[in-house]
């Protein structure tokens, strides 16, 4: 089983690609199956979050393409920036992993939240599509000051 320890940012030849859903994705250690059949094992430093597009190697050079898989979420969209910002507040005062887009955003599919979104205003989708939501502040601050420490 081949083992992939860590993300790369480009390559001429990708290998293989291997299909994972948001929780697969956040995990740091699993086993997965890739999407050409092969059994593999994906080690990746704690925190670490695989974001649908990232190449990941292992020891002998071979790559895989991770590609999100696509979720039951609840999507709303508008152009009206105002309420979108109010949906962000109300859906991020309780803890909620949000997608942020230009006109739109996206949680994981949940009819309590859709009922207090609909009292908002917003006409609630449900669809399958690939969930990539923000990583949060934290996260990004971590990186930063990783970053700076080494330089």
């Amino acid at each position: 089983m081949r083992e992939f320890l860590k993300k790369i940012k480009s390559s001429n030849k990708i290998n293989d690609s291997v299909t994972l859903d948001l929780h697969q994705r956040k995990k740091c250690r699993i086993k997965a199956v890739t999407d050409s059949g092969k059994s593999i094992g994906i080690f990746m430093q704690r925190g670490t979050v695989l974001e649908n597009s990232d190449l990941i190697v292992d020891k002998d050079g071979y790559v895989i393409k991770v590609i999100a898989a696509s979720e039951t979420i609840s999507s709303i969209y508008s152009k009206d920036y105002l309420q979108l910002l109010k949906a962000c507040y109300h859906l991020g005062n309780r803890h909620v992993e949000l997608q942020i887009n230009k006109d739109s955003l996206h949680y994981k599919h949940d009819h309590v939240l859709d009922d207090m979104i609909k009292s908002l205003g917003f006409d609630v989708i449900i669809e399958s599509l690939p969930f990539q939501p923000e990583n949060g502040a934290y996260h990004t601050h971590k990186e930063s000051k990783k970053n700076h420490e080494h330089k």
